[in-house]
């Protein structure tokens, strides 16, 4: 299959880490629960980033320095270095993947507003204070997901753990 051998030659982006590029460049990051996948491209451009973010907000963990771990601090960095590559900031546009409910079957965990959730929240949040449109997302559930953002177009592969894959 002509899309899982794009995942195998794509560069790989670990939990707190992200990574920038411009096409034909692939990147991807595996295992997103209840973390959030950021994925930012400039069509015009072709510049594309990718985040594997754990925690929604930088201010609430004490071990807070590695700013690509939070959702609301990695964003902005994410534009930062877009920018330094040669997008336009007003081209940007943003897709989020992840933010599931690992643990919603778990004993005390029901009515609890997950980790999961507030990643959600705080990436769109964000995207709305800096103006970038949210253009796609794949979130919430109780499954893990791998994506995978082909830079030349913007286009983001998913594949859930049941092995289906969608193209957002």
């Amino acid at each position: 299959m002509a899309v899982s051998k794009g995942i195998e030659q794509a560069a790989k982006v670990d939990v707190a880490q992200f990574r920038v590029g411009q096409a034909p460049m692939r990147i991807m990051t595996m295992a997103l629960g209840s973390c959030l996948g950021i994925a930012l491209h400039d069509p015009e451009a072709r510049i594309g980033a990718l985040a594997h973010a754990m925690h929604p907000r930088r201010e609430r963990v004490k071990n807070n320095m590695n700013r690509a771990k939070f959702v609301d601090s990695v964003i902005p960095l994410l534009v930062e270095r877009m920018l330094q590559w040669g997008a336009r900031r007003e081209k940007i546009v943003a897709k989020i993947f992840g933010g599931a409910r690992m643990f919603d079957g778990f004993e005390g965990c029901r009515g609890i507003l997950q980790i999961g959730d507030e990643n959600i929240v705080a990436a769109r949040e964000v995207l709305k204070d800096l103006g970038i449109p949210l253009v796609a997302e794949c979130v919430g559930g109780r499954t893990g997901r791998t994506i995978v953002l082909d830079v030349s177009n913007g286009s983001v592969l998913v594949r859930h753990v049941n092995d289906t894959e969608e193209i957002y």
